[in-house]
């Protein structure tokens, strides 16, 4: 189903026509087929090491990718080479820096993509510094399927490219199975863990603090890991791009580097598939997490695309009686305070966090996001339905 519908989606990220790229994203986000369908009228050669054969013929011997590659160019006239999963074999990134200079009159542009950061990171692998562009691609964004945008399916069963246009058992088949493959392709395989059963019993931990303030400690004693342990494994989680980490504001950087970040998962199907809550109607307290980590992700993801240059950040009160869900910044200095909340009706209370926020810093930006129909003005806060946010009126980025 997906391969047919999505020819028809427009991403907000685009293939560099005339330079090198290298793209990364979580599995299923998209990223292989937005490059074929960029390159539909371009020759091209693909090389996908996930395929046993690519995989197993340039492990043993790099410099055989590159004389490959080099027939292309030199008997079949290619001007693009496409290397999916590129993290399997980091080495090849040496010899694809090598044809890029040597080719350079032949203007031959290389397309890198993988699932893996840590890998390529952690293979001291060539990132072309200054030869390819960086691009990322995360799950579908609300602006890029428009009218196929459905909140409920969001929420339960994420926005993954490859899954979201699916039937329900379908999704929930190949979310499952995702699980299953990470732990087994960019897990196991890559021996990222020397305990795969111990990482097994983290991940299944890990997905009840989406949305909530990281407790090392906490997560080690249900874990039964150390401390050392839990820290690795959610850079494991970073690093392979299923989640990332929001760090807590402070106006001293002292401060803010010493405060535990706030955790979220890349995709609320993911996170479903590993709390098992696909097939059954979300609690009302894990539907409000499951909201807030989609906007942010919608926020955050946009403003990638954009390149808008904010940082991110949440806030919280020493002693916890207040907390914003988002801070975005520049140069050190707050632009905008945004509180989310999964309701239809606000109450004074909702209001709170914001004003506390204001306090400190009086030139940000109120802004208080919900599932409400009807934007309206409280005092100095602007209180906005979702689906406005993106809006060229009342747009944030």
């Amino acid at each position: 189903m997906w391969s047919e519908v999505s020819m028809y989606i427009d991403r907000l990220q685009s293939l560099p026509k005339n330079t090198s790229s290298i793209w990364f994203g979580p599995r299923q986000s998209g990223k292989s087929t937005l490059i074929r369908k960029a390159l539909l009228d371009e020759f091209f050669f693909e090389i996908d090491l996930l395929k046993s054969e690519y995989f197993r013929r340039y492990l043993s011997s790099p410099e055989q990718f590159r004389k490959d590659v080099e027939f292309q160019i030199l008997k079949n006239k290619v001007k693009y080479v496409f290397i999916d999963e590129i993290q399997k074999i980091p080495e090849l990134t040496n010899e694809v820096h090598f044809l890029i200079e040597k080719y350079k009159s032949k203007k031959v542009h290389f397309i890198l993509s993988g699932s893996s950061a840590r890998k390529l990171k952690r293979g001291h692998a060539n990132l072309l510094g200054g030869r390819a562009i960086l691009k990322k691609l995360y799950p579908l964004h609300s602006q890029e399927l428009k009218d196929h945008f459905d909140l409920a399916t969001a929420l339960q069963f994420g926005t993954l490219a490859g899954i979201y246009f699916e039937e329900t058992s379908l999704k929930i088949e190949k979310l499952y199975s995702y699980l299953d493959l990470y732990l087994k392709e960019e897990i196991a395989q890559e021996g990222l863990v020397r305990n795969l059963d111990l990482f097994n019993r983290f991940f299944d931990i890990v997905a009840l603090y989406c949305a909530e303030i990281i407790n090392y400690t906490n997560i080690s004693r249900e874990c039964g890991v150390s401390v050392k342990t839990v820290q690795n494994y959610f850079s494991i989680l970073n690093e392979t791009l299923l989640s990332y980490e929001l760090p807590a504001w402070d106006k001293s950087l002292k401060k803010q580097l010493s405060k535990h970040p706030k955790f979220y998962m890349c995709d609320n199907g993911i996170t479903n598939a590993i709390l098992k809550n696909l097939k059954d109607e979300l609690h009302p307290e894990v539907r409000g997490k499951l909201f807030e980590q989609w906007l942010i992700n919608e926020i955050k993801n946009l403003s990638v695309y954009l390149q808008t240059g904010h940082d991110f950040h949440f806030w919280r009160t020493e002693r916890g009686e207040f907390e914003v869900d988002l801070i975005l910044s520049k140069k050190s200095k707050p632009q905008y305070a945004i509180e989310i909340k999964a309701k239809k009706k606000l109450i004074k209370k909702d209001l709170a966090p914001l004003l506390e926020f204001q306090k400190e810093n009086p030139k940000a930006k109120l802004l208080l996001l919900y599932e409400g129909e009807q934007a309206y003005q409280e005092g100095d806060i602007t209180i906005l339905p979702y689906t406005e946010v993106f809006s060229k009126q009342q747009g944030i980025l």
